[in-house]
């Protein structure tokens, strides 16, 4: 008998902890102590904070969990309770004002911040200690554990953002709204809000109506960014839209209750063919036929970020007229937005039309500028003098260093990593964005799946970025963001298919310490939230199932290489025109290809079941991948 209840306990022991789930956590805390046992959440739970400015995280919090555990919560002024939401009376220094503490015992659970920021970071946390289920959109009828466990958390960056361009593709209210709900889950605090450029102006401005009666809509267009017509004479303008002034204070309060600034960018003195569309009187050549560009192709581009416009999308920086139009822009954008920065681009502005013109000739000599690009230099001051009139802080794209800037302002780096290194030795505060690691509307996978756009950046490229440069002072590096450009992404569910799982990758980067980001441990997490995103339903890319495939030339015969990003994955392949799966010939070593007019096959799988894409390379493509002319 004494060895019979030996073994039930041991069973017990063993059952208990099979129950037990690991703690998938994204981005990954500070610090995690697991203890013993689990909260389990029920209808008659008690949502309680101690300070009557936390009731609408507490209400927050009570809705979330209503949805998937139908439990009509209650939330209370208190000091004790199942889930006690608790505002610090002293400051804890070392949580600043966006960390948290969270502590779950069988007894219940509480969320420690000095700032409702962090209580509301702490809840974040909280739902992904629930089971996959409180994604769900309709109720289930399940049991709710929470596990035992102590976190400590706060960020390592207090700029963590995200960028989604509304110009190329119109985003409705209700679509930026979601977006900000998936930002806000994984602790980004910056939504960098791109809402003007050559196709389109999003955002109305009463003195100025012309901006959204014209600049707003474009022809209807199909097909890739860069290869549609352009628009024809007479052809009505159908396409597009624009946010309403009750929308953009709508969208404000919305981010600011999820603890987001939201960033507006006006970009100029390029990407304006929209503004000069509306008024063409801003431009240097004044067409009035000029429209907005619906994905044309304008520009020839030479390499080493040099190029010409064939269409005039540069406002004029010797009009006068210029800064009385963007002093009205700027004074109601800066009355929208209480956040400190107003995003001005700088970025790519072609100057060949400012060589001819008379004005700038003229503006030229009398400023003792010899150059055309130093006109940049003069037209972004005075654009920050009229911020500054506003009282907002000017940011832009790495360009504004062109010129010269004055060290007050804020500049996101995007070339490379170069433009940060130079800005802050400058002094100024930098932004880390670079196109080699935050760039999210590049292709993430095989690059003959997705469709085609500028470059490539997989999954654990993102993941590995390290946003303060060696030689840099960190003080300058606010933090950095990962940005969306919506060239080639017209849906909210394609921006998330591109979105995710990267933004999960710099959600890490940008929050959790340096040393506790461990790529095996966070692709684990990944496939995690795989499955809560398929509860959510928001999309996802499965790229990292599919094999990167690679070949060289070793000794004048083609090598071919094949790795995956997800672990446990079972490579197969044919190059005898047979479809593959997991009975045909699995990749164990790098393979010598033979001679021939082949066609590579390829495909995953785990577990006997096929995961990844089917991608099929011909020679042409092998040969390519090799360098082989």
């Amino acid at each position: 008998m004494k060895h019979i209840f030996f073994l039930l306990f041991l069973l017990a022991i063993y059952s208990a902890q099979a129950q037990i789930r690991p703690l998938n956590l994204i981005p990954q805390p500070v610090e995690v102590k697991l203890g013993n046992g689990s909260f389990n959440l029920t209808k008659a739970a008690t949502v309680v904070f101690n300070k009557t400015e936390s009731r609408y995280i507490a209400d927050a919090l009570v809705q979330r969990l209503k949805t998937a555990t139908g439990f009509m919560l209650k939330s209370s002024l208190g000091a004790k309770g199942s889930i006690l939401l608790k505002l610090n009376t002293v400051p804890d220094q070392q949580l600043g004002n966006e960390g948290y503490t969270l502590v779950s015992t069988p007894k219940g659970i509480t969320i420690t911040a000095n700032q409702n920021s962090g209580l509301f970071y702490g809840i974040q946390t909280l739902i992904q200690l629930l089971p996959k289920e409180i994604e769900s959109k309709v109720v289930v009828n399940m049991k709710w554990p929470i596990p035992a466990v102590s976190v400590k958390d706060y960020p390592r960056f207090a700029w963590r953002g995200l960028m989604l361009d509304v110009s190329r593709h119109f985003f409705v209210k209700q679509d930026v709204m979601k977006f900000i709900d998936e930002m806000a889950s994984l602790k980004f605090n910056v939504f960098h809000w791109h809402l003007t450029d050559d196709e389109g102006w999003r955002i109305q401005i009463n003195s100025l109506p012309k901006l959204t009666e014209i600049g707003a809509w474009r022809v209807q267009r199909y097909g890739h960014f860069g290869d549609r017509d352009h628009p024809k004479a007479g052809e009505p303008a159908t396409d597009g839209g624009f946010y309403t002034q009750a929308d953009i204070r709508e969208v404000v309060n919305y981010a600011a209750e999820r603890n987001i600034t939201i960033v507006p960018e006006i970009d100029v003195p390029g990407h304006s063919m929209a503004a000069i569309a509306s008024y063409p009187e801003l431009s240097c050549k004044k067409d009035t036929t000029t429209r907005v560009s619906p994905g044309s192709n304008f520009v020839d581009w030479y390499g080493n970020n040099t190029f010409r416009a064939n269409i005039e999308n540069a406002l004029n920086p010797s009009d006068e007229n210029v800064y009385a139009f963007l002093d009205k822009v700027f004074t109601e954008v800066a009355a929208l937005f209480p956040g400190q920065y107003i995003h001005v681009g700088g970025d790519e502005c072609y100057k060949g039309y400012w060589a001819e013109d008379e004005g700038c000739k003229a503006l030229m000599q009398k400023l003792g500028i010899r150059h055309v690009e130093d006109l940049q230099g003069y037209f972004m001051n005075r654009v920050e003098g009229i911020l500054k009139s506003k009282g907002k802080k000017l940011i832009g794209w790495d360009e504004i260093l062109d010129g010269g800037i004055s060290p007050e302002a804020t500049v996101m780096s995007w070339r490379g990593i170069k433009g940060g290194i130079e800005a802050a030795k400058l002094g100024h505060d930098v932004v880390m964005t670079p196109t080699t690691f935050a760039y999210l509307d590049y292709v993430q996978g095989e690059r003959t799946i997705d469709p085609p756009i500028y470059a490539s950046l997989r999954l654990k490229k993102c993941y590995s970025y390290e946003p303060i440069p060696d030689g840099v002072d960190p003080k300058y590096i606010l933090g950095g963001q990962g940005n969306l450009w919506t060239e080639q992404i017209p849906t909210l569910r394609y921006a998330q298919y591109m979105l995710f799982p990267r933004a999960w990758a710099l959600s890490e980067v940008y929050w959790s310490p340096k040393e506790n980001k461990k790529w095996d441990d966070f692709i684990l997490r990944v496939e995690n939230k795989f499955d809560r995103s398929d509860l959510a339903g928001v999309n996802y890319s499965k790229a990292i199932y599919d094999p990167i495939i690679k070949t060289s030339l070793q000794d004048g015969k083609l090598l071919l290489t094949m790795e995956t990003e997800a672990p446990g994955m079972e490579i197969y392949y044919t190059i005898d025109d047979a479809m593959p799966d997991n009975f045909t010939s699995m990749y164990t070593q790098p393979v010598v290809l033979p001679e021939g007019p082949i066609t590579l096959r390829v495909i995953t799988y785990r577990t006997g079941k096929p995961l990844g894409h089917l991608i099929t390379l011909k020679r042409e493509e092998l040969d390519k991948r090799a360098g082989k002319k």
